[in-house]
């Protein structure tokens, strides 16, 4: 195993294995007496109906506007709103509003593939093996070396895209997350085509549901230049909130290679990073702040991550795990400046051609 010391966290120590009596176990044991696990059916009614009234509401708004350039602004808001849903299809996925799997199936591939265009299935995949192994260079693809490379190793081996834009990685890292919106949409599109996908023809009706919607809506209120400009300031404005929701909570954090790993407990923090933040942050961020308490309990409600932090971090200190939190914006400084430093072979191969 490859314990990468790019990222500013001591390194993992061994641990008990995740049994009856490993350190993660009595974690567990806390956080179930606290009633932490319980559902929380009345906060996610209000939740995924508020989020369903702001996308009617934007609809509504849509058609009231008409032709009209003040439409840039309602994209804005919208881009906003799209996040939010796809929030709140994320807790879905992980089973935090239903605990059957078929209800958190249809109402994920209703907020995911029919109101936003991101294939409910393409994401689940790709999310459970980032779950089961962060950070992992070989088993994590969110830290694939695609575009972006997170470790000096990727660095050194890069080719592609990922070679030509790696050494200035960190400064286009921002101007990259306006392509994310559809790098969603192209991507749930692509993985159609694949036999391992299931529930195919009903993820691809829905998504062709969306997109015919979405389009239609566009290019029969708006002139062709208007519409074009709606869809590029919602998209792009989309993929960097998106982008801003979910960089913070592994980037520039420690990444391993190999066979071998640390125990889950140890696994789960060392790789994840916690905002800090008050109430206007956990909506913003969809509670994807307490990152490390999602990372252990993945189908705790939102709502209780809060106060699971409060456990969790006592915990952490009792047996001498690292536990690291920053603010916002720190750690965007913290991921960037990672980017940064693991390009440097890059720019270093650069200036010796």
């Amino acid at each position: 195993m490859t314990f990468s010391i790019d990222a500013p966290v001591a390194p993992a120590v061994p641990g008990r294995p995740s049994g009856p009596g490993s350190d993660f176990a009595r974690l567990s044991r806390r956080i179930g007496e606290a009633g932490l696990l319980d559902r929380r059916p009345g906060y996610y009614t209000v939740r995924l109906g508020t989020v369903i009234a702001a996308l009617l509401g934007g609809a509504a708004a849509f058609l009231a506007l008409g032709d009209s350039w003040w439409q840039l602004a309602l994209a804005a808001a919208m881009a906003l709103v799209f996040g939010q849903v796809a929030l709140v299809a994320h807790d879905l996925a992980h089973r935090q509003v239903f605990r059957r799997r078929r209800p958190s199936e249809t109402w994920g591939r209703l907020f995911g593939n029919l109101a936003i265009g991101m294939s409910y299935g393409w994401w689940m995949n790709k999310h459970t093996r980032h779950h089961a192994n962060p950070n992992h260079e070989e088993l994590d693809p969110d830290v694939a070396p695609d575009i972006l490379v997170w470790s000096t190793d990727q660095a050194r081996n890069s080719n592609g895209p990922a070679r030509l834009i790696g050494g200035h990685q960190a400064f286009l890292f921002f101007p990259l997350l306006t392509l994310e919106g559809f790098n969603l949409h192209v991507s749930s599109v692509r993985a159609l085509r694949s036999p391992s996908m299931k529930n195919r023809l009903t993820e691809g009706v829905l998504l062709l549901l969306h997109f015919a919607a979405y389009l239609s809506a566009l290019f029969l209120v708006l002139s062709p230049g208007k519409a074009v400009a709606f869809l590029a300031v919602h998209q792009c404005l989309f993929g960097v909130y998106l982008g801003c929701t979910f960089a913070p909570n592994h980037k520039g954090m420690p990444t391993f290679t190999g066979d071998e790993r640390p125990d889950f407990l140890r696994r789960q923090v060392l790789t994840s990073r916690n905002v800090k933040g008050g109430r206007l942050t956990d909506v913003l961020l969809g509670g994807l702040n307490y990152q490390i308490e999602h990372h252990l309990f993945p189908s705790m409600p939102t709502p209780h991550l809060r106060r699971a932090q409060v456990i969790v971090r006592e915990y952490c200190a009792e047996i001498g795990v690292p536990y690291h939190e920053t603010g916002l914006l720190r750690s965007y400084r913290e991921a960037l400046a990672h980017l940064h430093r693991v390009g440097e072979p890059i720019r270093r191969r650069r200036r010796a051609a």
